[in-house]
């Protein structure tokens, strides 16, 4: 047998004797959630400055935008110049993930309520629904008390377009859905000159929103995917202090 040969053998024999030992443990580490979950909690700590969101090689900002608030008042994009703020997209109705996103936000409210330059943008994929009356007492039944937190309504298909081509965070009106409508429970994290920001992955990528539908207290949901909220509060916190 010749040299090449001998090599081929002991490569397939250590090929073997590898995919016995380790294959089976790798496969129920996958079951357990382990690789995921570990996956999903390699994100850098808040040592590092946060990242630019790059489309087509440019920044991303926030689009323009206009709508009513919850004290039926018109406010834009314009009105956030400036400040370090949050947006979101959700509806008062929503069943499942809005009443813990909001939470999470008002304690993030609540961690910021010193800062004149930090804010709240929601947008409401139901604003037929949604009216300005329903936003204010919305607002009042949860907590929802900075000046700079606005919940707005408007045109659906403008704010559906702004959701879907301007953030990038999906929102959709699905009957099978509970409520009648489907949406990510994201969060993005806006700078002061309106560019859309966050920390990076171990990679250098950035993770580019937030989880915003898990809490600081459940720390991890049922998928294995870790809670985002500690960190979007030590990233607000970079931001207000460039």
């Amino acid at each position: 047998m010749g040299k090449n040969n001998y090599t081929y053998v002991w490569v397939s024999l250590v090929v073997l004797v590898f995919g016995i030992i380790f294959v089976p443990k790798i496969i129920d580490r996958i079951k357990s959630g382990d690789v995921v979950r570990n996956d999903r909690m390699n994100v850098k700590s808040g040592d590092d400055a946060l990242s630019y969101i790059l489309l087509n090689g440019k920044k991303r900002r926030v689009p323009p935008f206009s709508f009513l608030n919850q004290d039926s008042l018109l406010i834009s994009d314009m009105d956030y110049k400036g400040k370090v703020y949050v947006v979101e997209f959700f509806f008062t109705s929503c069943p499942s993930i809005c009443p813990i996103m909001n939470k999470n936000l008002v304690q993030v409210q609540d961690a910021f309520k010193e800062y004149d330059n930090f804010g709240i943008a929601s947008f409401s994929i139901t604003p037929d629904y949604d009216t300005p009356k329903v936003l204010k007492a919305y607002a009042e039944r949860n907590g929802i008390t900075d000046l700079d937190w606005h919940l707005m309504t408007g045109d659906a298909e403008k704010i559906f377009d702004l959701a879907n081509s301007g953030f990038y965070i999906f929102a959709a009106e699905t009957p099978d859905a509970p409520g009648g409508f489907e949406h990510s429970g994201l969060f993005a994290l806006i700078d002061k000159k309106g560019y859309i920001r966050s920390r990076v992955d171990e990679f250098g990528n950035p993770i580019v929103y937030y989880r915003g539908a898990i809490t600081e207290e459940e720390g991890m949901n049922e998928e294995g995917e870790t809670e985002q909220i500690s960190i979007l509060k030590e990233d607000i916190k970079k931001l207000l202090e460039e």
